[in-house]
């Protein structure tokens, strides 16, 4: 359970009543938030992708239930569901196209079968844009006009919101910044989605992982070999371990994944001017809470001083991310809150 998670109860709750939907490989996350991004109900199921789309909405439609009776609402009191899913998608007919985490959900129809299985209307978005109108709703983004959202982990996963709007794009790939190119080179580093040179492939998790073992195969003197040689297994955890020891190389690595983000960063400060940048994500090294942490988001202004204009690296507000997990389901819940607004429901 999220630190930051506060449960309210009904009386303290202010109306419309929306569901959000936080869909993962591995779980489920589904809560009833209110009007103002107040959770009243928050349950988690496993996904089961394995067991099929089908199989997987009907539990979803069944954890929504769940989540309302939970929170002391009725069906009726629900305006709308909101549902974020990972994998390329056309969102406009709520459609999964072909995920790479949910093995044999091509071409699923998802709003539709959820909206059928929960009995509610339903709003359908990108994962990572749900969770970054998550942050810009009620989290760290709270204060921003416009902010770019990056998760860092397995992938880097990116949300944009202008102007309460997030960007999804023309063909529902906007936003797809872990895969901006930061390296031309033929040799480029190849990303996870076939292409060289991403920023995902410098700056994801797996990229940490693998930049590490590449240097400890070359021979480099690490405290880390003696960890992975008494069984701990190699992770960006285990790196921030030994960079909080002082490990030269360790640090090395944390400093070059923040040099890559605050290039990739540059260019979307050309591109966009955001407010303000977010991080997230499994991969912070500890966030604001420790001094790695607060080293690494260091590191990459420093970047962003060295190769930004001037204006926008002064004024550009770069943070962590505040709302964990629970992003993904209170963003959600706030987009279904913006599409019932804009849809002038009553």
């Amino acid at each position: 359970m999220s630190e930051k998670r506060q449960i309210i109860n009904r009386k303290g709750a202010i109306s419309p009543f929306f569901v959000g939907v936080d869909l993962g490989g591995t779980n489920v996350r589904v809560g009833v938030v209110d009007d103002l991004g107040q959770s009243l109900s928050w349950l988690s199921i496993p996904t089961e992708s394995e067991r099929g789309p089908e199989d997987a909405t009907a539990r979803m439609g069944q954890a929504v239930r769940d989540a309302i009776a939970q929170a002391g609402l009725s069906h009726a009191d629900i305006a709308r569901v909101g549902l974020g899913s990972p994998g390329t998608m056309d969102i406009a007919a709520g459609r999964l196209v072909a995920p790479v985490n949910l093995r044999g959900w091509d071409d699923f129809p998802i709003r539709d079968r959820l909206e059928h299985h929960c009995g509610l209307k339903a709003s359908f978005f990108n994962d990572a844009g749900a969770a970054a109108y998550g942050e810009y709703w009620i989290g760290s983004g709270r204060a921003l006009h416009s902010m770019v959202f990056l998760t860092l982990g397995t992938g880097v996963g990116c949300g944009i919101i202008i102007g309460d709007l997030s960007i999804s794009g023309e063909n529902s790939h906007g936003a797809e910044c872990g895969h901006m190119i930061i390296n031309d080179r033929d040799d480029a580093r190849l990303c996870g989605c076939g292409q060289r040179g991403h920023l995902e492939a410098y700056a994801s998790a797996t990229a940490v992982i693998k930049r590490t073992q590449e240097a400890l195969d070359a021979g480099r003197e690490s405290s880390l070999a003696a960890r992975i040689a008494n069984g701990a297994g190699l992770s960006p955890k285990l790196v921030a371990e030994e960079a909080e020891k002082g490990d030269r190389l360790s640090l090395e690595i944390i400093d070059q994944t923040a040099r890559y983000l605050g290039v990739g960063i540059t260019s979307l400060m050309h591109t966009i001017d955001p407010e303000g940048v977010l991080l997230g994500g499994a991969m912070t090294f500890g966030g604001k809470k420790t001094e790695l942490g607060r080293r690494f988001l260091a590191q990459i202004k420093e970047e962003i001083n060295r190769r930004a204009f001037p204006v926008l690296a002064e004024r550009i507000k770069l943070d962590f991310a505040s709302l964990g997990g629970d992003a993904g389901y209170i963003g959600a819940a706030g987009i279904a809150r913006l599409e019932h607004r804009l849809s002038g429901t009553p």
